[in-house]
């Protein structure tokens, strides 16, 4: 196969306000097996950024160990980027973001890198409500050692080898509900249409955002029996909130919303506008949320689209009352004032 991109774009390409086609926020060429899930995951964030228009080299994107930590090599390739150990990717992005609060921070995690070796991570990322986007893309097995269940495959869910999965998934969700995330999503790899919006709504939401999005592994976990596979997810998805976001003076629409709509408002003047699939249902409301979710998943049913949303909360440089201007661009008397300012901290700690 060839590992060059052609360098030909129609003419005609649309271009964002910053002037650019979405040619500018691609990557290099994808290794992984063809049909991954975790392809479509990275065309729908190209979509995103550029909708929202963010300049490439503005975008942090962050990565641990695993077939999803590989996928930032095929999008943004002019972004900031590190690739992680495995499960520690939370860690290298707090320290990211506290040194420049100025660049969105995309951390792009699998289930085995957040459910499993970096839970102890996943949960205290989400308790100091990290300004980020947490992405996990999850296809309930470990792809780059033969298709192990992972620690979200769902009781009874059948492996490749023919085995039924002994013990209950950890749904991500779920638990970024009871740990208080502010914003809290699930989509599908191969629904572009729910997937865009939502990682917009995500990416300008200030604090912890996850989407966990099913992402089928067409090699070890897309067979008959398997609950993350393609036509298992299609024929159990039911959407909880339809959501289109809007972003500040720019409005993009998308042919999904139906029905009655409510608008959420976000701290950057963009805004949430979710149409109710069920008149009994408020994504602003973590109860219900929770309770929600239990429903669907006791009816084998999987709740996508936008599951939860605090737009009111406190993020992570509030709460530490970090200045506006971020600390890599201080100098050094700002950074250290001197013996007077220390002698008067530790004054006020007696």
């Amino acid at each position: 196969m060839s590992f060059l991109k052609p360098s030909f774009r129609h003419p005609s390409a649309p271009l964002n306000t910053l002037g650019l086609t979405t040619k500018a926020y691609e990557g290099g060429v994808s290794t992984l097996c063809a049909g991954c899930g975790h392809d479509s995951i990275s065309a729908a964030i190209i979509q995103a950024v550029w909708g929202l228009n963010i300049a490439p080299h503005r975008v942090a994107k962050i990565s641990g160990i695993g077939c999803s930590s590989k996928s930032p090599n095929y999008f943004l390739n002019k972004a900031h980027g590190f690739n992680s150990v495995h499960g520690r990717m939370p860690s290298v992005m707090t320290g990211a973001n506290v040194g420049n609060r100025d660049l969105l921070y995309l951390g792009i995690s699998g289930d085995g890198d957040t459910a499993s070796i970096g839970m102890g991570q996943f949960a205290h990322v989400i308790r100091r409500n990290l300004d980020m986007t947490y992405i996990v893309e999850n296809n309930g097995c470990y792809g780059l050692t033969k298709g192990q269940d992972s620690a979200t495959a769902d009781e009874g869910s059948i492996s490749k080898k023919g085995t039924p999965n002994p013990y209950e998934g950890i749904d991500l969700v779920a638990l970024a509900l009871e740990l208080g995330a502010t914003f809290v999503a699930r989509s599908f790899s191969g629904d572009k249409d729910q997937l865009v919006p939502l990682l917009k709504a995500a990416m300008s939401h200030k604090g912890f955002a996850l989407i966990d999005i099913i992402s089928p592994c067409v090699t070890f976990n897309n067979h008959a029996g398997s609950t993350k596979s393609y036509d298992y997810t299609r024929d159990h998805v039911e959407a909880g909130a339809v959501m289109d976001f809007v972003p500040m003076e720019q409005e993009i629409t998308i042919d999904q919303i139906k029905g009655s709509t409510k608008t959420v408002s976000l701290h950057n003047g963009g805004s949430v506008r979710l149409s109710k699939l069920d008149d009994g249902y408020d994504p602003t409301d973590r109860r219900n949320a929770i309770m929600t979710l239990h429903d669907h998943k006791a009816q084998e049913k999987l709740l996508t689209g936008l599951i939860f949303l605090d737009a009111d909360a406190t993020d992570f440089h509030n709460t530490l009352k970090l200045p506006k201007q971020p600390l890599n661009q201080l100098n050094k008397d700002q950074l250290c004032p001197g013996n007077s300012a220390l002698a008067s901290v530790n004054k006020g700690m007696k």
